[in-house]
């Protein structure tokens, strides 16, 4: 999915459009027992109700898009021979609407999803989208629709504890104390099926949310889908791209190298979103190669940078950018000091030797702050 049909689809869950007739779910305590089973029908709900219930549900495909959102895809056997993929052709095409079903899919979540000792709630929504023909101009007409886009929705909730307050009580002129009782938090991790590619059903794929780009629920992955292969966390994406880089260049992997792959991988970023490109950002390992050639770097620990990342990566022939560098800041680290720099000005750093030791020196003008105080910095 790109982000045009992930903004189409976000639309849905509009209280005045009423695409979601029902919420299923149940509660889940730390003991992994089901405390209670929800069957609710939206209509009958209070509008605050509904409003919140779609919001969280909306959470579902909230972030980006190879970070937070990540493709799940089934091969073809898995299509036609996976319980899993059969249980989930099983949960859209009855729009949940089979207890029997439910309760299947509930204990596979159940069985697999680690929340500690927390309890949660397991919520199922689904919707029938009627998907309007849309022109070459981005026009949309109504009437010209040629397919019903049947899906649903899963999330994971996890419930806080109450929290104690005090709340004003207007009769009595005065605030007491008050319990807010258990709350539904947002999704920590959740799903789509099947997945809205070009605008049509694609029951090959799904699209997987994870709140923490560092924790994908690999357990839960592979409970609920069993594909062949799990996507690898944006986190771990990061870690395994700086591990090839460190292990293939060795003391070549300079400050001026890292400074160099940053702002070019960065540069395509700004160009992508300037460009207002539906499609996930991507680079090819060659790309990556060329950035180090240019930087000085020989072709053999090349050639070693690439063993490594097929080492990490698989047959990934290229990148989200955004996985695989900090775009937002380029920060350095020391045992003793953390030092984060505007990636706009990560040209002024410099190293040095002076007296035998290695410094970083970044130039000190005026609007220097120590703790949220200004201080002058002063010729020795």
């Amino acid at each position: 999915m790109n982000q045009k049909e992930l903004r189409e689809i976000r639309k849905r869950f509009n209280p005045d459009k009423e695409s979601f007739s029902r919420i299923y779910g149940c509660y889940v305590n730390g003991a992994r027992q089901i405390v209670s089973e929800m069957d609710m029908s939206l209509g009958l709900l209070e509008k605050e109700e509904t409003e919140l219930y779609l919001k969280i549900l909306k959470k579902t495909l909230s972030g980006n898009l190879g970070r937070n959102l990540i493709d799940i895809e089934f091969s073809t056997d898995k299509v036609e021979r996976s319980d899993e993929h059969k249980l989930l052709q099983a949960l859209r095409l009855t729009h949940l609407k089979d207890e029997n079903v439910r309760n299947i899919f509930y204990q596979r979540v159940i069985e697999s999803a680690d929340m500690g000792e927390d309890s949660y709630v397991i919520l199922l929504a689904s919707d029938s989208y009627d998907i309007p023909f849309k022109g070459t101009d981005d026009e949309v007409w109504d009437e010209g629709s040629s397919e019903v886009f049947d899906y649903f929705i899963c999330c994971i909730c996890p419930v806080k504890d109450a929290k104690a307050a005090l709340r004003y009580y207007a009769e009595e002129k005065s605030f007491k104390g008050f319990s807010t009782g258990h709350v539904l938090g947002n999704p920590e991790f959740g799903f789509m099926f099947p997945a809205f590619d070009d605008r049509s059903t694609n029951i090959y794929s799904a699209l997987y949310y994870s709140r923490n780009i560092a924790e994908m629920h690999k357990e839960f992955i592979d409970a609920v889908f069993n594909v062949d292969k799990v996507p690898m966390s944006a986190a771990a994406q990061k870690s395994a791209f700086g591990c090839s880089l460190e292990t293939a260049l060795g003391d070549e992997c300079s400050l001026d190298v890292i400074r160099t792959l940053h702002g070019e991988i960065r540069q395509r970023l700004q160009i992508h979103k300037e460009n207002k490109e539906p499609e996930t950002p991507e680079i090819y390992l060659e790309e990556v190669d060329d950035i180090l050639k240019k930087s000085g770097i020989n072709d053999e620990k090349i050639e070693s940078f690439n063993v490594s990342c097929e080492n990490s990566f698989g047959d990934m022939g290229a990148f989200n950018p955004g996985n695989i560098i900090e775009s937002k800041k380029f920060e350095m680290e020391t045992p003793e000091v953390k030092i984060t720099v505007d990636p706009e000005y990560a040209f002024a750093i410099q190293t040095k030797v002076i007296d035998g030791s290695s410094y970083i020196l970044i130039p000190a003008g005026e609007g220097v702050e120590v703790n949220g105080i200004p201080v002058s910095v002063e010729d020795e």
